[in-house]
């Protein structure tokens, strides 16, 4: 089975399926404590290759996964970001990360509306979640400005059952009439 050809173009961005070239700056992000504070803690490079081959293989076996984010100017990876449900996940999710140089710049709002948008048109999903850290008042400000609400705690599955989340999230209805009333359907 070949995974899909997609592209997503944006303003400033490009969102594609993860590509060998993105991994230095991929493990680069991995091995920052300050972005990984949230997300498991650091990983050393080689579990960072692992933990890579994660969504080009979910994208061969599910037909979905994050998206690698590349400025569209000069083709340096930014971060992943997009549609991902492992086995026992609370819910559909629309996740990301950034590496440490990326964040603070719109790009994840601006990445996350087009993956929104892919997600509900594509995958036939009627709603979406994100499981962000009580901490993560950064990951936060994202799923609010993407319209998202805190609808309480989660649980994830093991190994990550002790780690808390919290579920945001919303609906496609909502999803769309947001970008209905902002005058850009989806």
């Amino acid at each position: 089975m070949a995974a899909p050809d997609i592209r997503i173009e944006t303003q400033r961005l490009i969102l594609r399926l993860p590509q060998i070239g993105d991994f230095d700056r991929y493990a680069e992000l991995h091995a920052d404590e300050g972005a990984m504070k949230f997300l498991g803690g650091v990983l050393p490079r080689a579990v960072a290759w692992r933990k890579f081959l994660q969504m080009p293989g979910a994208w061969q076996v599910q037909g979905f996964a994050m998206f690698s984010v590349v400025d569209k100017d000069s083709g340096r990876w930014l971060g992943q970001l997009g549609p991902w449900r492992p086995d026992g996940w609370p819910g559909n999710e629309v996740g990301w990360v950034f590496h440490p140089d990326a964040q603070g710049r719109g790009y994840a709002t601006e990445a996350g509306v087009a993956a929104l948008d892919w997600a509900f048109d594509n995958l036939g999903w009627n709603d979406v979640i994100h499981c962000i850290d009580p901490g993560n008042v950064p990951s936060q400000r994202v799923a609010e400005r993407l319209g998202s609400r805190n609808q309480g705690p989660g649980k994830l599955p093991p190994p990550s059952e002790e780690h808390p989340i919290e579920i945001w999230g919303q609906t496609r209805e909502q999803w769309l009439a947001r970008r209905a009333r902002e005058g850009v359907v989806a």
